[in-house]
């Protein structure tokens, strides 16, 4: 797959269902989203279908009858799609300022803070 595809806030819940089990039947994803939406099942079923069409989804037919839908792309692929287009549409390409302007306002634990120097230290050495 070349370019991952645009994924709307209502198609990332189904999205996020599909990522933590599938393949899942569409009455299943229906059945996993209602627990926390008051979206109608037609809408649901809409949203599976331009999922389809953009081949962020895909299924195949089980006993001759149920759809099983499963992803074709990756969640960590498309949060990294996500924030990179976040990151660009706040920051312009200036990206330096923004990540220094949220580091100096963001609480970070050691932990975190040597994480971060070694993903620098990391990007240094390339």
């Amino acid at each position: 797959m070349g370019e991952l595809p645009k994924i709307s806030q209502s198609e990332w819940e189904v999205m996020k269902v599909l990522w933590s089990k599938s393949p899942l039947t569409a009455n299943e994803v229906i059945e996993t989203l209602a627990v926390h939406t008051d979206w109608k099942p037609k809408t649901i079923r809409t949203l599976i279908n331009r999922l389809v069409l953009k081949e962020a989804i895909s299924y195949h037919q089980e006993n001759g009858s149920s759809y099983m839908y499963y992803p074709l792309v990756s969640q960590a692929e498309c949060v990294q799609e996500e924030t990179t287009s976040f990151l660009k549409r706040v920051s312009g390409e200036a990206l330096k300022p923004f990540l220094v302007n949220f580091l100096q306002k963001e609480k970070l634990s050691a932990k975190e803070i040597n994480e971060l120097k070694q993903i620098l230290d990391e990007k240094s050495d390339k």
